[in-house]
């Protein structure tokens, strides 16, 4: 029975060793974490552009950029009263945004260029450019009386600053469009 009980003691203490030892090793394995609330400046950034317009109607939509990227966004939508018809030989023609059936729609672009400073607030270019038709007019063309659509179109670009919190930014444009912008990491 001595034998017996010797074992078990030799055991025991080699457990408790290694125990002891596990712990004092594992208190000093690694340095301490240190936790950020800050994302990388030119990490991925959700940017949501929403358009709002008597006359080029009503959009929105959200896409991931990295600071430096530009991208464009563009919607069709169908005018009030629909299409407009068009033909080859129309002012503009080649330019405007048609249907499948060839009829002038409206069309909204905006590009989207932002670069991130290190504090986080991002420094935004944004283009705009939008037509839509407001009827038509008789146009003369090689000798003939054309109808064509009679077309609004307007271009501007902006330059602002915003943070990438999620906070919305507002601007109006010179035509009275509203685009809201807002931008997320």
């Amino acid at each position: 029975m001595p034998f017996r009980a010797s074992r078990r003691a030799a055991a025991l203490r080699g457990v408790a060793c290694t125990a002891v030892t596990t712990f004092a090793l594992s208190a000093h394995a690694a340095p301490p974490i240190k936790v950020t609330s800050q994302a990388a400046t030119d990490g991925p950034i959700r940017y949501t552009v929403k358009v709002s317009s008597s006359r080029y109607g009503n959009a929105q939509q959200t896409r991931t950029l990295r600071s430096g990227e530009t991208d464009d966004f563009t919607w069709r939508t169908t005018p009030p009263g629909g299409p407009v018809a068009a033909v080859a030989g129309c002012p503009g023609y080649a330019s405007l945004p048609l249907d499948a059936n060839g009829a002038m729609v409206r069309q909204t672009q905006v590009r989207l260029a932002p670069i991130v400073a290190a504090n986080g607030t991002a420094n935004v270019q944004l283009s705009f450019r939008a037509q839509a038709p407001r009827g038509t007019r008789t146009v003369t063309s090689g000798g003939q009386s054309l109808k064509c659509p009679d077309v609004a179109e307007h271009s501007e670009v902006i330059r602002f600053t915003m943070p990438t919190t999620g906070t919305a930014k507002t601007v109006k444009l010179s035509d009275g469009t509203q685009l809201t912008i807002s931008a997320l990491r």
